[in-house]
């Protein structure tokens, strides 16, 4: 069902007036209970930004393949109204509830990338909601757009987006290939990205998962109308990053293989017990889903449940690592052969990504290489560790291989290093002239001092 622009501008006018509603001096932010972030949010009594209304697609353009869409509309949202018309954005991140206007601040990611770049790259016009109180028009160019990806709220929110839309069919046909050797597998991924196929077949995905060392694995799929075998389903009792150990090929929906990640939160639902086959058995498939378990966890850290749990096993002392950084594709084996060594955490996700032009807030090289590595868990620490011990050590490994790390989890950085990594004074020069006031928490404060 499609929003409407008369019922977005209603929307638009409802968070205008909650700007005015919001007293001078006082933090602007969002009332926005839900997050796909992973670091502490402070509780506070001024009341947010009203987004109700925000959270729908608009219109969709069939001849120019292109939607216009709110910015709380999660991905899963936008998915149910563009691939019955045959459409899916370019970028499809791997999580249901990731709005859109959150994946373009904040960098989304998924297998297409390795083609299409991250989810701001196939945006054509933003509407931005600023620090000021303005509703701002702008294009790729524009320097308040070319800011803005990365900018995680510091400079506005996004109201309305115009993306770029792919035609596609029904069904994705998938290769799992394993490498024992990290150095072949970054070469075959710069092969990939270069000729857009392996083996002599068309890729139109490509990710990976680092299972442990020495036994890695692409998953290559096609686009596909063309199927001889049923479709899996790994809603049911099957789990899908097993199956890429298990079988050399594969066949899911289109829709099934958008959304293979979120069933299982990738691997991490086996921490609340659920891939256990009698659980999986009786747990709902409505409840199979990313934004369940991350509201498990969420309770748990108010419960502290895990933490009890803990100091009764005699492990009172874990540092949660949950991060996704970016690696240049020829420095890879040293990451993960240091990660391996320092960390220990599998498995580990791998996705390869370009970008097609410098992004101040998150400068890549353009038209390099990277492969985005992600890793979330906790790992045990000493009793004289100082504070984040892995977190920190990971950051300045990143930095040593000329990478860059996602602000959607903690950071640690001191100012001097950070605003080195994101062009800080580009960001500050962008925001005096959009937020004046400074009425929105900036960026450093978010991600590292998290106020």
């Amino acid at each position: 069902m499609l929003t409407g622009q008369a019922a977005h501008e209603a929307a638009v006018a409802r968070l205008k007036a909650s700007y005015d509603a919001i007293p001078a001096g006082q933090t602007v932010r969002l009332a926005k209970k839900t997050s796909n972030l992973f670091r502490p949010r402070p509780a506070t009594d001024t009341p947010g930004l009203d987004v109700s209304g925000l959270g729908g697609v608009i219109s969709i353009d069939t001849e120019a393949q292109t939607a216009d869409v709110q910015g709380m509309c999660t991905y899963e949202r936008l998915v149910d109204a563009t691939l019955p018309r045959g459409f899916i954005p370019y970028v499809v991140p791997q999580l249901r509830t990731i709005t859109l206007g959150g994946a373009v601040s904040g960098l989304g990611i998924e297998s297409t990338s390795f083609r299409s770049g991250l989810p701001h790259e196939s945006v054509t016009e933003m509407d931005i909601f600023t620090g000021a109180g303005e509703v701002i028009t702008t294009k790729p160019g524009d320097e308040l757009f070319d800011t803005f990806p990365n900018s995680y709220g510091s400079l506005g929110y996004a109201t309305r987006l115009r993306i770029k839309l792919e035609k596609v069919p029904s069904y994705v046909s998938l290769r799992h290939v394993r490498f024992d050797d990290a150095g072949l597998l970054s070469k075959t991924i710069s092969q990939i990205m270069e000729s857009k196929e392996y083996d002599g077949v068309r890729v139109d995905g490509v990710d990976g998962t680092a299972f442990r060392p020495g036994e890695y694995y692409l998953t290559l799929a096609t686009w596909t109308d063309q199927v001889s075998d049923a479709p899996s389903d790994y809603v049911g009792r099957q789990i899908y990053y097993r199956s890429i150990q298990q079988r050399d090929t594969d066949t899911l929906t289109m829709y099934d293989y958008l959304w293979r990640w979120d069933t299982d939160w990738f691997w991490c639902s086996r921490a609340f017990g659920t891939q256990h086959p009698v659980v999986r058995r009786i747990w709902p498939r409505r409840y199979k889903r990313s934004d369940v378990y991350y509201r498990i966890v969420k309770l748990d850290q108010r419960l502290r449940v895990g933490a009890w749990l803990d100091r009764r096993h005699g492990n009172p002392l874990a540092e949660r690592v949950v991060q996704d950084v970016e690696i240049p594709v020829e420095r890879l084996g040293e990451f993960l052969d240091w990660f391996d060594a320092e960390v220990g955490m599998r498995p580990v996700w791998l996705c390869p990504l370009y970008a097609g032009k410098k992004w101040p807030t998150y400068p890549l090289k353009p038209h390099e290489v990277y492969v985005n590595v992600g890793f979330w868990g906790n790992v045990g620490v000493g009793p004289d560790a100082p504070d984040a011990p892995r977190n920190r050590a990971i950051e300045a490994k990143v930095h040593e291989l000329d990478g860059h790390k996602s602000l959607y989890s903690e950071a640690f950085y001191d100012r001097e290093t950070f605003d080195q990594l994101y062009d800080g004074a580009n960001l500050a020069r962008v925001k005096d002239s959009y937020d004046p006031d400074h009425r929105l928490t900036s960026l450093y404060d978010k991600a590292v001092r998290r106020r």
